[in-house]
């Protein structure tokens, strides 16, 4: 009898849960149909442990509110790279349990959703890159890569938008993984232009773009050729190793844009950069010594250092010459590298040539 009461008791304590649980979903969704989407978020958050024991047909209406409160805010740009990625996760909670339970009721709604917020995400990025936020357009950009890495260009948008934002250990951490999926960017763009707006929009395919001309939206096609970014994703890379001074690393990866492309002039002129840098991190040693008998022996030593450092950067000034004669950057820099060793001849030499 005892034993009764007591699972009479718990099925009441589930039944009771149930009911709490659904009225809660009630409240969220009237405060969310109200635009009080921060509202309905914190009730569904304090009532998540309510749904523990409840049947996957719920399950699957509370992870679908949680997605959709949570992609409001996302568009919004209220924490969008955050809201983003949890929406994506309710969303993927919907189709996990409609999958167990076999009722399909809001599936095709939480995939419609999904992809209406990856191109929300990705215009947010584009619009906070063009204003000037780039920590929030690379955050974006890579969250998208997250939850589609097929498309890996969100990648290369991340990394372009934290390399224009100077955050260098951010650029290296996605240029070095789009070095290891061995991104290329090329491709073929099938363009056409917007009736109404007036600009030029991408489409997916040839034939996406056909349907939209003969539903007289859009107008003149036009396919371009996209190239291969590779050089410039290393180039990229290798510039953001420089200015983190990381120069064994920057100096490997232009090493191997060089051979990418043997006559790429901006790697020659860097890695002269880089030895002028590490130059003068060189002065700033020797600047700071005493006159002690140890720290003069250090000073003869890190001025040599330095001499042979500055010296390396000569073959590279000449191979941008060699390359590109009026090449007026590497031309004074060059002038510069000739008078700091004393290299008299050579610098009138240069000099008379200009």
């Amino acid at each position: 009898m005892k034993e009764n009461i007591k699972m009479l008791s718990c099925l009441l304590m589930i039944s009771v849960s149930v009911f709490a649980q659904k009225d809660k979903i009630k409240e969220a969704q009237s405060l969310f149909d109200k635009g009080k989407s921060e509202e309905a978020l914190a009730i569904l958050t304090k009532t998540e442990y309510l749904i523990l024991n409840a049947p996957d047909e719920d399950k699957s209406d509370y992870y679908f509110l949680k997605g959709n409160v949570l992609k409001d805010l996302a568009l919004k740009d209220i924490d969008a790279a955050n809201n983003f990625t949890l929406a994506a996760q309710s969303y993927q909670d919907v189709f996990l349990y409609e999958n167990e339970s076999g009722k399909f009721k809001s599936t095709v709604k939480a995939n419609m959703a999904l992809k209406d917020m990856k191109a929300g995400l990705v215009n947010g990025a584009m619009a906070d890159f063009k204003a000037g936020k780039f920590k929030e357009s690379s955050e974006k950009s890579y969250k998208v890569y997250l939850f589609d890495k097929k498309d890996t260009l969100n990648l290369y948008n991340a990394a372009s938008s934290a390399l224009n934002g100077k955050d260098y250990n951010t650029a290296i951490t996605y240029y070095e993984l789009l070095k290891k999926i061995n991104y290329s960017g090329k491709g073929v763009l099938y363009l056409a232009t917007n009736k109404k707006t007036k600009e030029e929009d991408a489409f997916i395919s040839p034939k996406a773009r056909e349907y939209a001309i003969q539903q007289g939206t859009y107008e003149k096609p036009r396919t371009e050729s996209v190239p291969s970014k590779k050089i410039e994703v290393n180039s990229n890379l290798a510039y953001s190793y420089l200015e983190n001074k990381n120069y064994p690393k920057a100096e490997a990866v232009y090493n191997y844009v060089l051979e990418l492309n043997p006559n790429y002039i901006d790697a020659y002129i860097n890695l002269a950069y880089l030895k002028l840098q590490i130059k003068k991190d060189l002065m700033d040693q020797i600047s700071s010594l005493g006159t002690s008998k140890a720290e003069m022996q250090k000073y003869d030593k890190l001025n040599a250092t330095k001499d042979d450092v500055t010296r390396s950067a000569i073959p590279y000034l000449k191979k941008v010459l060699a390359i590109e004669p009026k090449n007026e950057d590497a031309t004074k820099v060059l002038l510069g590298v000739y008078r700091s060793l004393d290299m008299t001849a050579e610098y009138n030499a240069l000099k008379a040539g200009m």
